[in-house]
């Protein structure tokens, strides 16, 4: 017996079972995770997201600008983000300044991470917000509506 035959007969089974496109039921539908497991927010149209990080305990809340995907960093050349916070009728109006990484090599002026630590933030572990507006590569993005901590309250 030639083993030839065989090992061609093998490959062209395996060639048919290979498609360029797979059946409809195996493409998976794609869903962004915020890299830092905090809360995205759309920006521009869904263009954009920033990723709200809170650490409650610290009273530091952390916000990088990331793609539609979450998955690339856009440096802002934003000097501070401005951030209206409300829980239980307390208010606060916040300031989310740019903040360099010697990590990544951004610096004020050409940074995707901006951050603010507050007492408030530290007494209000979850809350409801509007962030922005915010400048990205030239253009200006409304503010955007959030919630960050525990479930928002449905109603």
């Amino acid at each position: 017996m030639r083993p030839f035959p065989l090992l061609a007969a093998a490959c062209a089974l395996a060639a048919a079972g290979c498609s360029r496109n797979p059946p409809p039921e195996a493409v998976a539908e794609h869903r962004a995770v915020a890299p830092h497991g905090g809360t995205p927010v759309a920006l521009g149209d869904g263009h954009y997201r920033v990723e709200l990080v809170l650490d409650a305990a610290q009273g530091r809340l952390q916000a990088y600008v990331l793609d539609d995907d979450l998955e690339n960093f856009i440096p802002c050349s934003s000097a501070a983000i401005p951030l209206a916070v409300a829980a239980g009728g307390a208010h606060a109006d916040l300031v989310l300044a740019a903040t360099a990484n010697a990590l990544t090599g951004e610096t004020v002026g050409a940074t995707s991470l901006f951050e603010v630590q507050s007492d408030w933030l530290r007494a209000h572990p979850a809350f409801d917000g509007t962030l922005g507006p915010l400048t990205i590569r030239g253009s200006v993005l409304a503010p955007a509506r959030f919630h960050v901590g525990a479930a928002a309250p449905r109603g």
